[in-house]
């Protein structure tokens, strides 16, 4: 289940944060909490499996036809599991006005939840 960020969470999504490659610096790490924190334009949300938060996912909303996955990141101990995927995908229903995209940090997989986005709903039909 996705859940937007609260204060009380926030070392839960500093250590889910500190697991994506340019979030690694403490002062960095933050500094983006903050941002998260402040501006109204920056959204996260943390998903949550039974009673852990496992995954976290960032989003920049540039305009109301416009909102960039600025950060995606599952607890290593639950990845393979298609925890990202289901994130993406309630972005996506959140956003649903919007054109969701990624950022150039998370592309690859970002390409990746959309090519089993397709193959889901192809099987489906």
């Amino acid at each position: 289940m996705l859940n937007r960020y609260k204060k009380a969470n926030e070392k839960i999504a500093m250590g889910l944060l500190s697991f994506m490659p340019n979030e690694k610096d403490l002062k960095k790490l933050q500094q983006t909490i903050k941002e998260y924190e402040q501006n109204a334009d920056w959204q996260l949300y943390l998903w949550k499996e039974e009673d852990d938060f496992v995954g976290i996912i960032g989003i920049i909303k540039h305009s109301d036809t416009v909102a960039e996955v600025q950060h995606i990141s599952v607890n290593p101990s639950y990845r393979k599991q298609g925890i990202g995927k289901k994130m993406m995908k309630k972005v996506q229903e959140i956003y649903k006005n919007a054109e969701v995209r990624p950022n150039e940090h998370i592309a690859s997989f970002f390409e990746k939840c959309e090519a089993h986005n397709k193959t889901d709903n192809e099987t489906i039909s």
